[in-house]
């Protein structure tokens, strides 16, 4: 399994030949979409009507499944929402690992939802907060009860994009959740034998 980070919440996780698109919207953030025709394309929160969408797209809750790829999605609370659940978490699901990616979602999540999320190996959450999005108490409180064994931090200030509102840096993002990087990294290149029983922290640098 190869992960790779293109900015705001926008990942790709490629498996077997099938690459999965994240939250590109890069489009309206100053960038550019990534997606390409024969993707596979997730958002987990609402989205123009004209944003990419690749060879199939996922947006809301459900199980589905593409070539050896299960995909689970949970619906939770959108995060500048008051209620409703207007978010969708995914959890992908190979032979070998399972990546949960969280999304702008409410920092509260009930038996219901973490017995649908389970064991999870890697998790991509957002930290900018600001409002809009995680912040990285937010993501810790996820963190300490979804209890993945690598963490993908996104969604923080970076040169080339354009927030709607101003993200925490990295560096600031990182020393509030009280982890240290494992590494930084263009691409990580995922194993079942790199999941360790203690918990890691791995920065993506920006493709």
């Amino acid at each position: 399994m190869d992960i790779q980070y293109y900015g705001a919440n926008c990942v790709t996780i490629t498996y077997k030949g099938v690459r999965i698109v994240v939250d590109d919207n890069l489009n309206e953030l100053g960038g550019k979409s990534i997606v390409k025709a024969d993707d596979i394309v997730l958002y987990t929160g609402p989205h123009a009507d004209d944003a990419p969408k690749g060879r199939l797209m996922f947006d809301s809750p459900g199980e589905f499944e593409v070539a050896d790829i299960s995909l689970v999605g949970i619906p939770e609370r959108l995060h500048i929402d008051e209620d409703g659940l207007r978010s969708t978490m995914f959890k992908i699901i190979t032979n070998d690992l399972s990546v949960l990616v969280v999304g702008h979602v409410y920092p509260n999540i009930n038996e219901d939802q973490l017995e649908r999320i389970g064991l999870i190996d890697v998790m991509i959450v957002p930290v900018g907060g600001s409002g809009y999005t995680l912040d990285p108490l937010g993501a810790l409180k996820l963190i300490k009860e979804i209890e993945p064994k690598l963490i993908i931090p996104t969604h923080y200030g970076q040169a080339g994009i354009n927030y709607p509102v101003p993200q925490t840096d990295l560096q600031t993002a990182l020393k509030e959740l009280g982890m240290e990087s494992r590494e930084q990294s263009g691409k990580l290149k995922l194993k079942p034998a790199d999941i360790t029983d203690a918990a890691q922290l791995v920065v993506l640098e920006k493709s």
